[in-house]
């Protein structure tokens, strides 16, 4: 072959190849790019709308067992966590100084009582007196001044006897309070509880004239209070006798169960007053709701935390969509979705019911395992291949 023949197939070649290659760059720019979808199926399971609140246990009745009399507190007949009967003795504060106060009060009896036959006596003498000064008087043989003196006598004696008889009311009172404060220094269970704390020691001296000294406390933990701090923006959506339940921050696989009893009419925390007068809130604000549980194998302790959820409707099976897959709403209530048919994803409209934020019940629209889609590719941000990132501190 001839060099000019040559070199014209290689030109020709070279010719081919830019075309070539410029074909290729021009479907390849000119190419509509395939969307992926990102679906998930309607699927049936059970849906549970509810209130999510943080609640704290309680026991179900609380009682300080205090001390009504001053003195040393002898014995403490019980331990911390002992289980007790109501009329159970639980301590003994020394009994000396009340003992001697009770002595003291009868004594002041029988002296009163004393005084009084005293009175009784003399006062049948100033009667006998005054029988003889009438008789007297009567017969014109006595003196009227006599006949005064011996009534005024009667009578003085018999105002003292009254006065005996309420002073001997008034002691005897206070023998039945010396009794009373006596008994006191035996301390007995009000209730059948647990001893969930104890204030005083053997030993201590107990003072108890201003208030009643606390000495333990005694609990019933075979009902506990759940007492569930709930968001003023729920309390109008729950009420007494829903079901509830809760799970502990170290168990929350087991499910405690109950009803809720009722929801405290005052916040939990209250408002702060301004300087101007008026009212306003330093915080966020809730509301105790209250329920029980039973506790009779003692798992539950006071003061734990719990997570507690007030169930406000529930579907068992319902045909649920994840709620990212939700589009707008419309002026019927429906809500558009959009549902991958084949390769290609069409608008549908479907009536939805009750929702956990995470799933939403399906009413009418879809049914079960049609793809509903919650993205695609396309709303991903797009990026140049050709565009090698630069190194770290490099614009």
């Amino acid at each position: 072959m001839s060099a000019p023949k040559k070199k014209t197939v290689i030109i020709s070649i070279i010719i081919i190849l830019i075309l070539t290659a410029g074909a290729a760059a021009a479907r390849k720019f000119f190419a509509t790019q395939k969307i992926t979808y990102i679906t998930a199926p309607a699927a049936r399971l059970d849906l549970e709308e509810s209130v999510l609140a943080i609640g704290i246990l309680k026991a179900f009745k609380t009682v300080a067992v205090g001390a009504q009399v001053n003195g040393q507190l002898k014995t403490l007949h019980v331990a911390l966590g002992d289980k007790v009967k109501k009329g159970q003795l639980l301590a003994e504060i020394d009994p000396v100084l009340p003992q001697n106060t009770l002595k003291d009060a009868e004594a002041q009896v029988e002296n009163l009582q004393a005084q009084k036959r005293s009175k009784q006596a003399v006062l049948k003498q100033y009667e006998l007196a005054y029988q003889r000064q009438s008789q007297m008087n009567a017969k014109d043989a006595g003196s009227r001044a006599d006949l005064e003196s011996a009534q005024a006598q009667l009578e003085s004696t018999r105002y003292d006897i009254v006065a005996l008889e309420a002073q001997i009311k008034k002691a005897v009172i206070a023998v039945d309070t010396a009794r009373a404060n006596l008994g006191y220094t035996r301390i007995h269970a009000p209730i059948d509880g647990t001893v969930i704390s104890i204030d005083t020691e053997e030993g201590q001296t107990v003072v108890s004239n201003q208030a009643a000294t606390t000495i333990l406390t005694l609990a019933t933990l075979d009902t506990m209070t759940v007492k569930a701090k709930i968001s003023e923006a729920d309390v109008p959506r729950v009420k007494p006798g829903l079901p509830t339940y809760f799970t502990l921050l170290g168990d929350s696989e087991t499910r405690y169960y109950g009803k809720l009893r009722a929801i405290e009419p005052g916040p939990v925390n209250g408002t702060t007053t301004t300087g101007t007068g008026s009212s306003s809130s330093s915080s966020a604000i809730y509301y105790y709701g209250l329920f029980e549980v039973p506790n009779l194998d003692n798992k539950l302790k006071v003061s734990m935390t719990t997570q507690v959820a007030v169930v406000l409707n529930q579907a068992k099976q319902a045909l649920c969509i994840p709620v990212s897959a939700l589009g707008e709403k419309q002026k019927d209530g429906k809500t558009t979705v959009r549902v991958l048919v084949g390769e290609q994803a069409e608008n549908r409209s479907i009536r939805t019911g009750i929702s956990d934020n995470v799933q939403i019940q399906v009413l009418d629209g879809l049914r079960e395992g049609e793809k509903v889609i919650i993205g695609d590719s396309s709303s991903l941000p797009k990026t140049d291949p050709n565009k090698m990132p630069q190194p770290p501190g490099r614009k």
